[in-house]
């Protein structure tokens, strides 16, 4: 009713669930705050999840009692939320990007040169529409991306025959699915009622379609989705090995290097900003604290 995705529905039944469980069971209208905070401190203390972890269970608590049993209940906003922790990204050099690009081939060089050529997240790049690429304009809006919010990005001018190459693969798959009874792609629930037919039209189809057929989970429809992300994830981690990198990798480390790579090359932050989609310019900010490293910043007392 609320259109929450349905990855916040999973995590958030999973952690009613973990709660009812915790307490042997008990129905979460015989609770309050004692065990809501019981709960919490568990998380934090025994099982030592990070802040975000912890927040997130809190406001599935919070909407297990205000949304789905109809308890307003006015201690569940005293409860005080973890502290966000303040990391550093990790962030390639040019030279480890590059190595990495290196070890990768075929749709997976494509996806992550795509990441690190816009800034974009991996679902955004996954989620990508063929209506959405504008080759003539040399850019690629990406829509409903975090927060809902819609932004423009660069396109790369080094993928622009690789991306129409994929286009026709793509097209070809859709053909095909036509001609089989089906072709339809997710619509966002709104314009799944305001325009019914567009699930078949070739505009809204994934630029990145799995090569295998998938249930919606919602409808029980047979459609064809984007890429799973967990196998381009598998794919840069096993690159980013045999490149030598010993750095976490993940998809997510090519958007961070994507905007320090466009500060170090000098451009303004709030441009940046821009093209990362971030509500906050202090967000952005912390990637010119990894400038600093590294001695770029100053020079160290023991090379003086």
């Amino acid at each position: 009713m609320m259109h929450y995705s349905i990855r916040t529905e999973e995590a958030y039944t999973d952690w009613a669930r973990r709660y009812i469980l915790f307490h042997q069971k008990r129905h979460p209208k015989n609770m309050g705050a004692a065990e809501v905070e019981a709960f919490l401190s568990h998380l934090a203390t025994e099982r030592s999840v990070s802040s975000s972890t912890q927040n997130q269970a809190k406001a599935a608590l919070l909407f297990l009692y205000k949304q789905v049993l109809g308890i307003d209940l006015p201690w569940l906003d005293n409860i005080t939320s973890a502290k966000p922790s303040q990391h550093l990204p990790v962030v390639l050099t040019p030279t480890e990007t590059r190595a990495l690009l290196h070890e990768l081939s075929g749709t997976m060089w494509l996806v992550a040169s795509l990441l690190y050529g816009t800034g974009m997240r991996l679902l955004e790049g996954l989620r990508l529409r063929v209506k959405d690429v504008e080759f003539e304009r040399r850019e690629i809006v990406i829509r409903d991306g975090k927060g809902a919010k819609d932004r423009v990005t660069v396109l790369p001018e080094n993928i622009l025959l690789p991306l129409k190459k994929q286009m026709e693969k793509a097209k070809l798959l859709h053909d095909t699915d036509f001609e089989n009874g089906l072709g339809t792609v997710f619509m966002p629930d709104a314009l799944a009622v305001k325009y019914p037919s567009s699930a078949k039209s070739w505009g809204w189809q994934y630029v990145f379609p799995s090569p295998a057929l998938s249930i919606d989970p919602r409808s029980g429809a047979q459609r064809r989705h984007h890429i799973y992300e967990a196998t381009v994830q598998r794919a840069i981690r096993t690159a980013a090995s045999r490149a030598g990198i010993v750095k976490p990798v993940t998809p997510h480390v090519l958007r961070h290097s994507f905007a320090t790579h466009l500060l170090q090359a000098g451009y303004d932050i709030r441009t940046v900003q821009e093209l990362l989609g971030h509500k906050d310019v202090n967000t952005t900010m912390i990637y010119t604290h990894v400038l600093n490293k590294g001695g770029r910043g100053i020079i160290s007392p023991l090379d003086m």
